[in-house]
């Protein structure tokens, strides 16, 4: 006996679209379409509700204009409504040829917001099915508020049931409107409709407003339902849908005995454009798609994943298109940072290593985050300062700036062991403090300052993180050049490093 096929329905573009302050644009519509289909490989795609804006009408034109170059129209599917045959004209405008029509699923939505009775509800879906099926429109029928309506009004679900296992549709959708099932209600709903009426295909819409969306999609799948409804990184009103990634792991690692057809690779892809064309930001330890879940911080980790792979688990990076990194703060330790200089081909002695150790956890407390970009930037200031003997150390600075004066800095330097003070204003805070330079240098020491001739500042390139900006100074003294660097998460303060090297080379 062979495995149980579960359709994927993707939501995205239409419960999706219905996050607050989200709106796709018609060609974001068409770009995220594709993905899902022919990357993601989802089987089905509701893409909009009928009748909401031109907008939304010129989207789903384009999109089933191309499908139907492609031949998976029959995969595009649009919200409609009981409404007199509106949505269906708008279907015909559209292109459209699978209606979702939105009926009422619960008796207290039917009584307080449509105000009918269960046979005029009937007779008016009857002629909504029967005007798609005259224009050729196949006809999925969602139960709105299926899971209040189950648990507090069986007769009425069971009598609309009946009334539709002999009626002209493809699917009914049962949906959990307002997220309110547990786990062990899905189950048992589910499974009481899925045993009463054997043969209809069943799609279970899960919300996540108690968290529980992927749980409840899990005993859906259990119950025997044919079809999920899920969104791109959880989207959807309120708090959300029950979120594609995190399903499909679920179902891949544990339920299998079933089968689904959509790539686990693309997930990360198709994860970030929607992320990017939204503007919903996905939250950093959201499984499978987040910026950190693949992202070992402690330094006892990445020593166990070198030693047999210790913290791993069957959620491997490589599944959805990614790879493992390892966090560099002040938990990482030394096998943190030994994995990521193997990425970047560096070696380092055990010397040195213990130096770059200790300032990245000198940044670590400082709450600064250092990505495998800034490495190199490190290991370059903190094995060049090393070379340079310290006969002279800036010990204390104040830099001022206020509006309407010019800045200012006190600057306290200690030379060969004896403390100086000065006290300058400049154009700028590094300005001033190469003027407090220059007064103290004139008055104790009567040497003339290199003169500063070029100023760089750069952060790594590719690095995301904020933790360090690199100040390049080119001087020069007596007709001779030379560069120092200075590294810091503060550009006015790697300058002055940069400074400070040159005050012990000259």
């Amino acid at each position: 006996m062979g495995s149980r096929k579960i359709e994927i329905m993707d939501t995205t573009l239409r419960d999706g679209e219905q996050t607050s302050g989200v709106s796709f644009s018609v060609s974001e519509k068409l770009t995220i379409a594709k993905l899902l289909l022919e990357e993601l490989k989802v089987d089905r795609l509701e893409i909009a509700s009928a009748r909401v804006s031109e907008g939304e009408l010129q989207a789903v034109k384009k999109i089933t204009s191309w499908a139907h170059e492609n031949s998976c129209l029959d995969k595009i599917e649009v919200l409609t409504f009981v409404d007199g045959g509106k949505s269906i004209e708008w279907m015909i405008d559209a292109g459209a040829k699978v209606q979702n029509l939105l009926t009422k699923g619960s008796l207290n939505h039917l009584t307080h917001q449509l105000k009918k009775t269960p046979e005029q509800h009937f007779s008016d879906i009857k002629v909504a099915i029967d005007l798609a099926a005259a224009n050729h429109i196949k006809t999925n029928i969602y139960l709105e508020d299926w899971s209040n309506g189950m648990r507090n009004s069986k007769t009425y679900v069971f009598e609309y049931l009946d009334f539709l296992v002999a009626q002209n549709i493809e699917r009914v959708l049962l949906p959990d409107t307002l997220g309110v099932l547990t786990p062990k209600e899905t189950f048992l709903y589910i499974d009481e409709v899925r045993t009463k009426y054997p043969k209809i295909h069943i799609d279970f819409h899960g919300h996540n407003d108690y968290d529980l969306g992927v749980a409840n999609v899990m005993e859906a799948v259990k119950a025997g339902v044919n079809g999920l409804h899920l969104t791109i990184n959880g989207m959807g009103e309120r708090a959300g849908n029950a979120p594609m990634a995190s399903v499909l792991a679920v179902i891949k690692d544990f339920l299998t005995d079933v089968k689904i057809t959509t790539n686990e690779k693309a997930l990360h892809k198709v994860s970030k454009l929607v992320e990017t064309f939204s503007g919903f930001r996905i939250p950093v330890n959201k499984p499978v798609v987040g910026a950190n879940v693949f992202t070992q911080t402690a330094g006892i980790h990445a020593d166990g994943d070198n030693k047999n792979n210790l913290y791993f688990n069957d959620l491997m990076p490589e599944r959805f298109g990614r790879k493992r990194k390892y966090a560099l703060g002040k938990t990482s330790g030394k096998a943190n940072i030994q994995k990521n200089l193997q990425d970047l081909g560096i070696s380092l002695n055990d010397e040195e290593l213990k130096k770059v150790t200790q300032r990245i956890i000198e940044l670590g407390d400082k709450k600064e985050v250092v990505s495998q970009e800034d490495l190199p930037y490190i290991i370059s200031d903190v094995l060049d300062s090393d070379t340079i003997e310290k006969r002279v150390v800036v010990e204390n600075y104040v830099l001022g700036h206020a509006k309407g004066m010019k800045p200012s800095t006190t600057l306290q330097l200690r030379v060969e062991g004896v403390l100086y003070e000065a006290h300058a204003q400049g154009d700028g805070q590094f300005d001033a403090f190469m003027n407090a330079l220059k007064k103290m240098y004139k008055i104790h020491s009567k040497k003339e300052l290199p003169a500063l001739i070029d100023y760089g500042v750069r952060i790594p390139p590719g690095s995301n993180s904020d933790a360090l900006c690199e100040t390049i100074i080119t001087w020069k003294r007596e007709e001779k050049e030379f560069i120092t660097r200075g590294l810091d998460s503060d550009q006015t303060v790697s300058a002055i490093k940069a400074a400070e090297k040159m005050l012990n080379i000259i």
